[in-house]
């Protein structure tokens, strides 16, 4: 993420909330009044976002002062303070749904992201997020589950070949699709890793045979089947499970020996975290 991309998406989201002034603020409170207001958390988890916040009440006022007291990845409990922001009440008021929409929506990504990591502590695979964001929020999201103690998978289309069932099929099967996106990367000078999905076993075997990939993602395998995949594979390339992999299920795929686990549940399923911004 970049200050270029974050500073672009803040300012959006205030021209959204703002439109042609917070009327609201304007009709019953001086512009010169100063106050403070400090943000309140209601539910026990992770927290993130306090950084995005501190942003935002910068780009809307410059001189708002924030004392900090929980920082991002803290354990957080209900009735905590997170930070207190002083200065004009106007620049509090307009930041507020702004700070809570985004550090509910990332402390509830990085708390459940955490619920998941906490399953594989003894085993040697990593949690990892996926495409599946909020269109617009991705790099917030994504930054989340980092924060959870998750990793990223691809940030985009732009940053690895992934080659799932679709690819395989329209370019004609396996041998071809590995081939060409080869082919493709040498041709084109770029160093980005090739992940292939594999549907069943003979798909493990297939690949295996004509190598050039990086890393082998088992799509919907059960236990057993994921077992002999990785003792196939036996250590040639990255192995990733993936397919409506749960928190109870999480576990028992880990303890098959993969690498990586990818779960779109960290963020197209979450629960916001509850919080508020009550003025002192």
């Amino acid at each position: 993420m970049t200050d270029q991309i974050l500073d672009a998406f803040i300012k959006n989201a205030i021209n959204e909330d703002i439109g042609d002034g917070d009327h609201s603020s304007l009709s019953c409170i001086p512009a010169s009044a100063i106050g403070k207001a400090q943000l309140l958390v209601k539910q026990d988890g992770v927290l993130a976002g306090i950084e995005i916040a501190k942003k935002i009440f910068t780009v809307i006022d410059p001189e708002l002062r924030i004392e900090q007291f929980l920082f991002d990845g803290n354990d957080i409990h209900r009735g905590d303070r997170a930070f207190i922001v002083e200065g004009k009440i106007h620049s509090i008021l307009q930041a507020e749904r702004l700070v809570l929409n985004i550090m509910q929506r990332m402390s509830g990504i990085a708390t459940t992201t955490k619920t998941y990591v906490d399953k594989l502590i003894g085993t040697k695979a990593r949690v990892l997020d996926t495409r599946k964001t909020t269109p617009g929020l991705r790099f917030l999201e994504k930054l989340a589950v980092k924060i959870g103690g998750g990793e990223n998978h691809r940030m985009g289309l732009y940053d690895m070949i992934m080659l799932k069932d679709n690819h395989i099929d329209f370019a004609g099967g396996i041998e071809p699709a590995i081939r060409k996106a080869r082919e493709y990367l040498k041709k084109n000078d770029k160093d980005i890793k090739i992940e292939i999905e594999a549907r069943n076993l003979n798909e493990v075997k297939e690949i295996l045979k004509v190598g050039g990939v990086d890393r082998i993602m088992l799509d919907n395998f059960n236990y057993d089947d994921t077992r002999e995949a990785v003792n196939l594979i036996d250590e040639k390339y990255e192995i990733e499970s993936s397919g409506g992999i749960t928190l109870e299920t999480i576990r028992n795929y880990a303890i098959c020996g993969v690498d990586f686990i990818s779960v779109g549940a960290l963020t197209h399923q979450i629960k916001s975290l509850d919080m508020s911004l009550k003025a002192i």
